[in-house]
Order: structure tokens, then sequence, then C-alpha cells
């Protein structure tokens, strides 16, 4: 019975694998949308994240099922629960992706990003990126070190937001209100997806260690 109790939890653990897997591939094709005004690209994210929401709602399915099952205690009852966290942090992601595609559909043809942002967002577009690549890292590992490097990873998420909102409020902005707020919108997806991988990080910090990282 122990035995396929863990497997059952192994399982689990490939299943957020799988989440994180397909979130990065999600949001590099929405950042490619954006930037090329790539409408196929585009709604190839947006039908994907059906994909995702339903991979959730199943691992969170055998996630309660389990927990009911085996009355697990301990650090098994910690990695349930966890799971439960994790998956809802990367729906949350992959719904970010579909925001960011969403928008590359609203102004296709037209370009969504203003020639002089694109540096910004394609720096945005590659942390995120490099954030998740290092959570897959982590969350197949257990890495509790890399973990803790994705809290000040997240700071260059965060620079580059901030250089964003400087421009749209700069005296020599040009592009209107409604690009303005677009830009806006844009850059606060790809700050709560960096978000969303520091929170993660997190979590595989406590299901390893049964305290949170200090960070």
């Amino acid at each position: 019975m122990r035995s396929a109790f863990h497997e059952e939890l192994d399982s689990i653990g490939m299943t957020l694998l799988q989440m994180a897997g397909l979130v990065k591939i999600a949001m590099v094709e929405a950042t490619t949308a954006l930037l090329a005004s790539d409408l196929t690209m585009a709604e190839k994210v947006i039908a994907a994240d059906s994909v995702i929401d339903d991979i959730q709602h199943e691992l969170d399915a055998r996630t309660i099922n389990l927990m009911a099952r085996q009355q697990p205690v301990a650090s098994d009852l910690r990695t349930l629960v966890t799971s439960l966290r994790m998956s809802a942090d990367l729906e949350r992601m992959g719904d970010l992706a579909h925001h960011v595609a969403k928008q590359a559909r609203m102004r296709y043809p037209n370009s969504a990003v203003p020639a002089e942002l694109v540096p910004i967002i394609t720096s945005m577009g590659m942390v995120s990126d490099k954030l998740i690549e290092k959570l897959t890292v982590v969350m197949e590992h257990r890495d509790t070190v890399r973990a803790l490097e994705i809290e000040t990873d997240d700071d260059e998420m965060d620079k580059l937001h901030r250089d964003l909102i400087e421009a749209l409020l700069a005296d020599d902005w040009t592009h209107g209100i409604e690009t303005a707020i677009d830009m806006t919108l844009l850059g606060r997806y790809y700050e709560r997806f960096a978000d969303h991988v520091v929170s993660i990080s997190r979590r595989v910090y406590f299901l390893v260690t049964g305290e949170y990282s200090s960070n």
C-alpha cells in the first residue's frame, strides 16, 4: 500500500513538471506572437490554455482523492498540500501567457508593442523563460539552493517592469492612452508570471525543509 501511495505521489510530481513545461512553451510562444504580430501563434496559445486548465483540474482531483484515501501525515501531507498550491500557481501562469497572446490577437495586424519598447518586452520574455527553466530544475530535483536564487533572479524582472512604467510616464510618450494601457497590462502579466515562479520556488523550499525561506 505504501509503495503504491508513493508511486502516486511521484506521478503527481511528474504532472506538475508537465504543467511547468506547457506553461514555459505557452509564454515563449505568446511573446513570439506579441512581438511578431503572429495571429496563428496567438490562437495556438489561447487554445492550449484549456489543456493546462484540464490538467490542473485532473491533478487536483487526484491529489484530494489521495488525501482522502490514505490520510497522509507529516511530510507526505505537506507534499500533497503543496502540490495543490503549486498547480494553482502554474495554472495562473498559463492564464498570463494566454492574456499576452490575446493582446497580440486584439491588435493584429498591427503590433501591440511600440518599436521603442520592443527591447524591454523582449527582455521580459527572456527573463520569464530563464526563470521557469530554473524553476523546472528546482521542482524536479527539489533544489533548495536554486530555489533561493530565483528570488534574486526575479529582481531583473522587477527592474524591467520599472523601466517600462518609466517609459510610459515619460514626457515624450506619443502613442496615446490606449497603447499605454496595453503596455501597462503586458508589463503586469510578465511581472506576475515571475511572481508565481517565486511563489512555487518558495513552496519547494518549504516542502524540502519544512521552513519558509527568509529571503
